[in-house]
């Protein structure tokens, strides 16, 4: 088990916004946590990256806990963002020595790493280039090369094909797959519920700061007596019954 979460309350100082959630993922696990606007997805994956503490419960990444050993807790850990975070005063190449060496990699480690990531994202010959001159997707495409070239345990995933291409939207699928052969296990926030019902392994699906349903699509199918239903239709019956 990769990441393992047990009953975590959490949130800001006067209002939790998490609720006594437990859940995990295993390596070589695609898990999609899926939720309205508000629902507490953004603040778990602040939680689990030690952004936040949790008011109660336990958060472990490879069997190290959240507040001890935090810099090794981190290092097991990569993270791709809904918003682009980019330094416009560095090119795309000193982004990548900057991200490998905060992960205690050598420069030229970091770019070999992300070498075959910037020839699939045609980003190779614009290593000198500064993200002031990038489209938005090609932003978030730098955002995906900075974590996949680490060799994380854990793979935490916010919203990524805001911004891509299907082109691009469809290498990054492979590159996902590529991560879960190599054991890694990933943690996908999304609201594109089509492409998580083709590819992600279980589905996490939360309302109000609770988790009101996991599963594979069998699964949560059996839990809300919808033998035929896609994910979409599940996700809509249960925020409606929630209401």
């Amino acid at each position: 088990m990769v990441l393992n979460i047990e009953h975590v309350t959490g949130g800001y100082t006067l209002m939790p916004v998490i609720k006594d959630i437990s859940m995990s993922v295993n390596s070589g696990e695609l898990v999609a946590l899926i939720g309205l606007n508000g629902a507490g997805k953004s603040t778990t994956l602040k939680h689990i990256m030690g952004m936040m503490m949790p008011h109660s419960g336990q958060i472990t990444v490879n069997h190290i806990p959240l507040g001890q050993q935090l810099d090794d807790y981190r290092q097991h850990i990569a993270y791709i963002p809904e918003t682009p975070l980019l330094y416009h005063e560095l090119t795309l190449k000193e982004h990548i020595e900057l991200n490998a060496l905060a992960h205690h990699m050598s420069v030229e480690e970091g770019l070999k790493n992300a070498e075959p990531f910037l020839k699939t994202f045609h980003l190779w010959d614009k290593l000198d280039w500064s993200p002031a001159y990038f489209s938005k997707g090609m932003k978030q495409k730098v955002m995906i090369i900075c974590a996949f070239m680490l060799e994380a345990s854990l793979y935490i995933i916010d919203e990524p094909f805001l911004g891509l291409d299907p082109l691009a939207i469809r290498d990054f699928l492979v590159m996902i797959e590529d991560k879960k052969q190599k054991g890694s296990g990933i943690l996908m926030s999304t609201h594109v519920l089509s492409t998580a019902e083709r590819k992600c392994d279980r589905f996490i699906l939360m309302h109000e700061g609770t988790i009101r349903a996991e599963g594979n699509l069998e699964q949560l199918r059996q839990q809300f007596n919808m033998p035929e239903a896609t994910l979409d239709d599940i996700y809509i019956c249960m925020a409606e019954l929630a209401v």
